[in-house]
């Protein structure tokens, strides 16, 4: 049952549960989609029983979830890729116990034809994780007490599948990744890329402030829009070499689209939405312009309004009521995203 829906030429969202509407949606039509399953009874979005997060058991989940990698299955378009935004689940605050959550996603996507290809870590800061969480192993006493009770800020993770088949249509970049903005906080590392012989600036020599980057950033942005030769574009490769790290570490934790308005009293610690660096820079590397993304967790919108803010198309599923309300409010001024910025050469 589809609650209600709302259809405009860059998106399509509805309110209702996703596997009412996957089904109904074409065979191979969906480029690309990226979602975060409702961790396993980690949280707690909705009383719903049609609630993913309601199951009485990691078993019955995983039973549940079948259902859903399978419909996403049919409707990726053979070669392309589905992302699915993840972590390791604490069963226990006290012992830090974990699952291993992500073993089972991708056990899953296999039993069912996709192909695993990669792995991405989203790093966490550590104090931060504690005050959100009050998870008992990042207390400092610890140290102190015993360290054998102590563990790392657990990170999240963006696990990659393709579908098999010939992916007709390459996703390509003419002008390379300085097309869009850099999504993060750090575009450039000193230490690693110390040169930018072009502008003569020499890093190590010059004493260059490391906060006049945003400067320098923007000027090299700026050199290299347009170029043609890929080969010696330095911004792209500079961006290529902090998208292709394993370990995303420069991921702006609060930028991230409004839901505290979405809230109600069913829900339970609720986590914030995922981050827009996260799902911009999967947008930006594996669909291109006018292509089809797909989010069947949509929540207040983030995965949707990426890809329409980017030249995308997307379709978003939400079953609990507020969150599509949000949404829509969220997706009301998404073409208007970089208006801002000077021909998208500056940092946001």
């Amino acid at each position: 049952m589809i609650k209600e829906q709302l259809i405009t030429d860059d998106y399509a969202i509805y309110n209702s549960d996703c596997m009412y509407v996957l089904p109904e949606l074409e065979k191979n039509s969906i480029d690309f989609s990226v979602y975060s399953p409702p961790f396993a009874g980690l949280y707690n979005y909705s009383s719903s029983e049609n609630d993913f997060s309601n199951c009485e058991s990691k078993e019955q989940f995983l039973e549940q979830y079948e259902f859903l990698i399978k419909e996403i299955l049919r409707v990726t378009k053979p070669g392309r890729l589905t992302a699915v935004h993840c972590q390791d689940v604490l069963t226990n605050v006290t012992k830090n116990y974990l699952w291993d959550f992500p073993h089972y996603i991708i056990e899953l996507h296999e039993k069912y034809g996709f192909k695993f290809v990669n792995r991405i870590t989203i790093w966490k800061e550590p104090l931060k994780v504690r005050i959100r969480t009050m998870v008992r192993s990042l207390m400092h006493k610890n140290i102190v007490e015993d360290s054998t009770e102590s563990f790392t800020a657990q990170p999240d993770y963006v696990l990659l599948f393709k579908k098999g088949g010939e992916n007709k249509t390459p996703v390509t970049h003419p002008n390379g990744l300085n097309e869009y903005p850099y999504f993060g906080a750090n575009p450039i590392i000193p230490n690693v890329y110390r040169s930018l012989n072009d502008m003569k600036v020499d890093i190590t020599a010059s004493g260059i402030d490391i906060y006049d980057f945003d400067k320098t950033w923007t000027e090299l942005l700026k050199k290299y829009k347009g170029w043609k030769d890929q080969r010696t574009n330095k911004a792209s490769h500079i961006i290529w070499q902090r998208y292709a790290s394993s370990v995303w570490d420069d991921i702006r934790n609060d930028f991230i689209l409004d839901y505290n308005d979405s809230r109600e009293d069913d829900d339970e610690k609720h986590v914030h939405p995922l981050q827009l660096d996260v799902i911009d820079r999967l947008v930006t590397l594996y669909t291109n312009p006018n292509e089809v993304v797909l989010t069947p967790f949509m929540g207040v919108g983030s995965e949707v309004y990426s890809p329409v803010s980017l030249g995308r198309k997307a379709i978003g599923i939400e079953l609990k009521d507020s969150y599509f309300k949000q949404a829509k409010i969220n997706l009301k001024n998404v073409k208007d995203r970089f208006q801002h910025l000077n021909n998208q050469t500056e940092l946001f």
